[in-house]
């Protein structure tokens, strides 16, 4: 445990800040399994339209620094050729 004051702080703040980004990781991970799970049962007008808001929830975390900005870049892209391939 911190002694200074700063320190406590800090402390604090880093709690508050890891359980902010968890809560944003998990909503974005719980879209996108959701969109997955749409395309592997074949139910894709619901998966279309859940996709802006996995997209959304990708931007977010990306933008929040939760994730990398490749990272977010590489999942939009999988989870629409995911799609994409499963039309065809």
């Amino acid at each position: 445990m911190p002694n200074i004051e700063s320190a406590k702080k800090a402390l604090r703040q880093s709690i508050k800040r890891q359980a902010r980004n968890a809560k944003r990781k998990t909503a974005m991970k719980d879209t996108v399994k959701e969109v997955r799970s749409l395309i592997a049962e074949h139910k894709l007008e619901d998966a279309k339209k859940l996709l802006p808001v996995a997209y959304q929830a990708i931007d977010k975390a990306a933008k929040r620094k939760v994730i990398e900005q490749n990272t977010a870049s590489r999942k939009k892209s999988r989870l629409t050729m995911l799609l994409n391939k499963a039309k065809a």
